[in-house]
């Protein structure tokens, strides 16, 4: 699903307001059909391949920096704040406003340099990012469940999706669900574009069952066991939970680098 997802976003992911095709697009990318198709295809490599888009022009390598904080803070209430900055690559542009003490990003680093992509570089366009703090609250009533953010690069969007289903899906608590082995698809930001993505390695943290593994590998993916501080590529999260019974606040910090938690 994350090779589908990606290949669909070198593909389409650009700034609505200056894509033509945005609406199309996005109706597209929503098709129920289309859902149905991909589901169909997920579990055979070849079936796979054949479902990214054709298109593997090279777009220009998608650098991935790690320059990046991340902190969630909330109140009795269940108001919530998800923050997350970043100078993209060691000091972004290098660029220092006059009277400032910090330097301007250089996330147009992300832009495409092809006429009629999308994303292709512009004026007064926001480019394909992953600043993308994170929030969700309870459909039938609009509180807060939760607000995380999983730090990383293009490991932000997996590390959501791990460590949300861990919660939501099979019921743990923020640190449980951050503490479990993750995955990662390493290089979807390739320059060989949406069709490369089917050839990205499946990096699978020291942890995940030997059987779960020998299953991905028979499925087709290339995959590779990460041990040790090389386990820094899964991403560094952080959770606040609330409790919507009781308004208790659980919270959760990385274990794979500095992080905390700070009750007052």
């Amino acid at each position: 699903a994350l090779r589908f997802a990606f290949a669909d976003a070198l593909q389409f992911c650009s700034d609505p307001s200056e894509s033509s095709g945005a609406g199309e697009a996005a109706a597209r990318l929503l098709d129920k059909q289309r859902a149905a198709d991909r589901w169909a295809k997920m579990f055979s490599r070849s079936a796979r391949a054949k479902g990214v888009m054709p298109d593997s022009a090279a777009f220009g390598p998608l650098k991935a920096g790690p320059d990046t904080v991340y902190l969630c803070a909330a109140d009795r209430w269940g108001n919530a704040c998800s923050f997350i900055n970043s100078n993209y690559m060691g000091f972004g542009t290098g660029i220092v406003p006059d009277g400032c003490g910090f330097t301007l990003q250089n996330r147009g680093h992300n832009f495409i340099v092809r006429d009629g992509h999308p994303n292709c570089v512009g004026p007064n366009k926001f480019c394909y990012h992953t600043i993308i703090p994170g929030m969700v609250t309870h459909e039938s009533s609009g509180d807060l469940f939760c607000a995380l953010g999983v730090m990383g690069a293009f490991m932000q969007p997996q590390g959501h999706l791990q460590v949300l289903c861990a919660m939501a899906d099979y019921g743990l608590d923020p640190q449980a669900a951050l503490d479990q082995p993750r995955f990662c698809l390493q290089g979807v930001d390739s320059a060989l574009g949406p069709a490369s993505v089917e050839n990205a390695t499946l990096l699978l943290e020291d942890g995940i069952p030997e059987e779960t593994q020998a299953e991905l590998a028979r499925l087709g993916h290339p995959c590779r066991l990460v041990t040790g501080w090389d386990r820094h590529v899964f991403g560094r999260g952080q959770i606040i939970c609330r409790d919507p019974v009781t308004g208790v606040l659980v919270g959760g910090t990385e274990p794979r680098a500095d992080g905390g938690i700070v009750a007052w």
